[in-house]
């Protein structure tokens, strides 16, 4: 079973959260994780949850829309949804999904988030299921062709902004993907975020430091979001 698509909504008008929630709410490949009033409550809330896809209001207390989509150098798929026109030049700018116009009819919604299974299955990383005698494995794509990487071989992964470079045993491989989408993929007891930038392989770690890991002959750095989490995997007992 395919999982859902985690929604966002953040917009300080409750009669219009309360039509985007309801909108979700119809559609079985989606669900609610989560609806705040502004953009500072989205930004704490984004630090601790995974979300796939964000509906968010630009003209907020506090932060706008645009200046808080600014902030994030990491962000989910967006959609805006807003009562003027007049920012969609800024939406496309900074790469949104679309730009919903309020008050948002549903067939509009659907063609939205038709938009985002669209995207998606063309970014999407092919990760296969496999006998259980097999060894795990996903496909990356790369030269228009699909590169077989067992799991096992993996020593780290890079983020390139909208690409990720892939470092194995054997190779190295650069796809179009975002680093979030591996993170969530990827067997949380074999693999360990260590900063927004790099994934690695915790079996592959030769030596570590407070603000560091040596992997591979290579010195990566611990980002401090990440490195309570990090200590806790590789000091349980600590």
């Amino acid at each position: 079973m395919l999982s859902k698509i985690k929604c966002l909504v953040v917009d300080d008008e409750p009669l219009a959260a309360d039509v985007l929630c309801t909108y979700i709410r119809q559609l079985d490949t989606l669900t609610l994780s989560g609806r705040c009033n502004n953009a500072i409550e989205a930004l704490l809330f984004l630090q601790t949850n995974k979300v796939d896809l964000l509906f968010l209001d630009i003209q907020m207390p506090k932060l706008s829309g645009i200046d808080f989509l600014k902030t994030l150098s990491i962000r989910p798929s967006v959609i805006i949804t807003t009562a003027y026109r007049d920012y969609a030049v800024d939406g496309f700018e900074l790469q949104v999904l679309d730009y919903l116009v309020k008050p948002i009819p549903f067939e509009r919604f659907l063609v939205a988030i038709n938009k985002y299974h669209a995207q998606h299955r063309k970014e999407k990383v092919m990760l296969l299921p496999v006998p259980a005698a097999s060894a795990p494995f996903i496909y990356l794509k790369s030269d228009k062709k699909m590169i077989k990487v067992f799991l096992k071989d993996i020593i780290c992964i890079e983020s390139l902004k909208d690409y990720v470079k892939v470092k194995t045993i054997h190779q190295e491989i650069i796809t179009y993907q975002r680093i979030t989408y591996l993170e969530e993929k990827l067997p949380d007891e074999k693999f360990l975020r260590i900063h927004r930038s790099y994934i690695i392989a915790i079996d592959k770690i030769t030596a570590f430091g407070a603000s560091l890991i040596e992997i591979a002959g290579l010195e990566l750095p611990i980002g401090r979001q990440y490195k309570d989490a990090v200590m806790k995997v590789l000091l349980p007992d600590g």
